[in-house]
């Protein structure tokens, strides 16, 4: 390949099947190495490389008013998913990671993840209560498929009957049905299906490697059909450009199986909003004003406001008019209903260590 005719020719070339097309500074960090288009052409699609992750703790306690959990469990930090727009992006910074292809490349794996959890679920000190999976990764990311860890820790969690709350974009979450079923016989499971748009050749730009929007559908039919409380999360509405899919994705939810809905307005936190900026100016350029201009208008004029609250919804008319559309979506389709909170009445310690059915697949 003649790289300096690549140069020369002035098409900027990207990693394929990713979201970020580059490695933003990391705002911890004075120095950065770019990505210009010599590099990228000698790596045009960057693999994924998984990173032994030691820390000795799996639990994380969160304290943010708008968040409905208390403790939540990432088996894997970055996400292969690759949603240009994640939020969790920025947490890559403090391992000293780019927010951009790194986080979505360079993965962090909690190979020791379920007996962690089995430490802290045997602890006298350890007050039963619902377990948020996923929160700045996506626990059934493709890796999970091989190495099963996420799974190992609902077999941690079925075996005491912790309650557990699911948020993923995974087909794969299927796969495990059995484990959430027997949660979900003692009120101790439910899942949330997020799905941002219908249309499959947006999700493939915005989300290349998570399940497209068939399959997340499918997926709530398949956990329904086996009793396990499902819901849909539309998220994020990013205003501009999906915002007006609020009700079809509301109506094809509601046909598949799920009982409750909600939605997130499009974060964009530190250096994701360079990065979405961008996303927009490869794949959307005719659309890219109009579509900052309407994240500006639900964040008054900035492009993310981190108040607690309002970074969920939004202020202003704009935002007043998705959440009323929302509302009565909801109501439509009968979404509405508030669904019964977990239970841990069922919680309990096994007597014995219980290491032996730890690896188990119980498939």
């Amino acid at each position: 390949m003649d790289h300096g005719a690549s140069r020369a020719s002035g098409i900027r070339r990207e990693p394929r099947g990713r979201g970020a097309a580059r490695n933003p500074r990391n705002r911890f960090l004075p120095i950065v190495v770019e990505r210009d288009e010599w590099t990228l052409a000698e790596d045009p699609a960057p693999a994924t490389v998984l990173l032994r992750d030691t820390s000795r703790s799996v639990l994380a306690a969160n304290d943010s008013p708008d968040v409905g959990f208390d403790v939540s469990l990432n088996p894997y930090r970055g996400c292969e998913h690759g949603c240009v727009y994640c939020y969790a992006r920025p947490t890559h910074e403090y391992l000293g990671f780019s927010a951009g292809l790194d986080f979505e490349t360079k993965l962090l794996v909690k190979e020791d993840a379920a007996q962690l959890l089995r430490r802290e679920l045997m602890k006298g000190s350890w007050k039963p209560q619902p377990i948020a999976m996923s929160g700045v990764t996506d626990a059934w990311q493709p890796t999970e498929s091989r190495l099963r860890i996420t799974r190992r820790c609902l077999e941690v969690l079925a075996e005491f009957r912790n309650p557990v709350i699911v948020v993923t974009k995974s087909h794969l979450v299927t796969r495990d049905s059995d484990l959430l079923g027997e949660l979900a016989a003692h009120r101790a499971a439910k899942v949330n299906l997020s799905v941002t748009t219908l249309d499959p050749e947006l999700a493939r730009k915005l989300e290349p490697r998570a399940a497209a929007p068939r399959r997340r559908l499918a997926a709530i039919r398949t956990l329904s059909e086996n009793g396990i409380p499902t819901g849909v999360i539309v998220g994020p509405v990013i205003p501009g450009l999906t915002d007006h899919e609020l009700p079809v994705i509301l109506e094809a939810a509601a046909a598949a199986g799920a009982t409750t809905a909600s939605y997130i307005l499009l974060r964009l936190p530190f250096g994701v909003k360079e990065l979405f900026a961008d996303w927009l100016e490869r794949h959307c350029p005719d659309r890219k004003e109009k579509v900052l201009g309407r994240v500006r208008d639900v964040r008054s004029g900035r492009l993310n406001d981190p108040r607690f609250g309002s970074r969920m919804r939004g202020e202003g008319p704009y935002a007043g008019q998705i959440r009323s559309m929302f509302d009565i979506a909801r109501r439509r389709h009968g979404l509405d209903r508030r669904g019964e909170p977990l239970s841990t009445k069922a919680f309990r310690r096994p007597t014995s260590g219980g290491q032996g059915d730890l690896f188990s697949d119980r498939a």
